[in-house]
């Protein structure tokens, strides 16, 4: 079976137990997967019921990475709804339930206390980042960033495909003083400016970089901004995102999870 994201970041993890990056990189991996939870029965509605087991008194759901994993591990048709992970992460944390991962079939199998999902969960529940209101003076080729904020930004923008036309990251010098990084979404599309933000503060968090590194700002396709952007700026294609019905299954939408019963 082909490896995965959470496979490859559980394993750096694993090699290095006191590595606080690797772990941080295994929770991000986790958050943006899309997990299949197994369920006692199909939804009702947007109300699911997982399967809980016990260990030394303490209850976990199950859920996998992929389906093919969820067949090896149940051996058998079983229901189940396809959740992001960081979804999976606030309702059971909420409930103070655990998170099996992968168990018993691949090398990310893990057991996840209910104190570990919440944190998750409160670390990805902080502030988006504010618009940049101040007045870019002198646009140029972005500095040295981390490595980390590379990767994790390439991650997290990989994501926004159909939310905006391109971004650009970019150094910046501001009217009246200031300067920093600046990433520029072009052509967002309206009132998706908060999930873009957050995107941004989720890659800052899981890099280790301080929320004040990188500021944020939407620009109009097509304008003088994105002209001069495009001359000195590295640019980001988020990949289109494939056609979806209209009414998905429960927890294809992350504005209205399910609902644990």
């Amino acid at each position: 079976m082909d490896e995965t994201d959470l496979d490859r970041a559980h394993a750096r993890m694993s090699a290095a137990p006191e590595d606080d990056t690797a772990r941080v990189a295994f929770y991000a991996a986790l958050s943006d997967a899309s997990l299949v939870l197994l369920l006692t029965g199909e939804a009702v509605g947007d109300d699911i019921s997982p399967e809980i087991f016990e260990v030394d008194d303490q209850r976990f759901a199950l859920a996998f990475d992929t389906e093919e994993r969820l067949a090896d591990f149940s051996g058998a048709a079983s229901a189940y709804v396809a959740v992001p992970g960081r979804i999976v992460a606030q309702m059971l944390g909420d409930a103070g339930i655990g998170l099996g991962l992968n168990l018993d079939v691949a090398p990310s199998s893990i057991l996840m206390p209910p104190e570990a999902l919440a944190w998750l969960t409160e670390t990805l529940g902080g502030e988006a980042p504010q618009e940049v209101a101040a007045r870019p003076e002198e646009l140029r080729p972005p500095g040295a960033l981390p490595e980390g904020l590379l990767t994790a930004l390439d991650a997290k923008l990989s994501r926004t495909g159909g939310l905006v036309h391109c971004a650009y990251l970019s150094g910046v010098s501001y009217a009246g003083g200031g300067q920093g990084h600046l990433i520029a979404f072009v052509g967002a599309v309206p009132g998706s400016e908060d999930v873009l933000a957050r995107a941004v503060s989720e890659a800052l968090i899981f890099s280790g970089v301080e929320a004040g590194a990188l500021d944020v700002g939407f620009v109009p396709a097509g304008g003088a901004m994105e002209a001069r952007l495009e001359r000195v700026a590295l640019r980001v294609d988020p990949a289109r995102p494939e056609a979806v019905a209209e009414r998905g299954a429960p927890g294809s939408d992350p504005d209205a999870p399910p609902r644990l019963r």
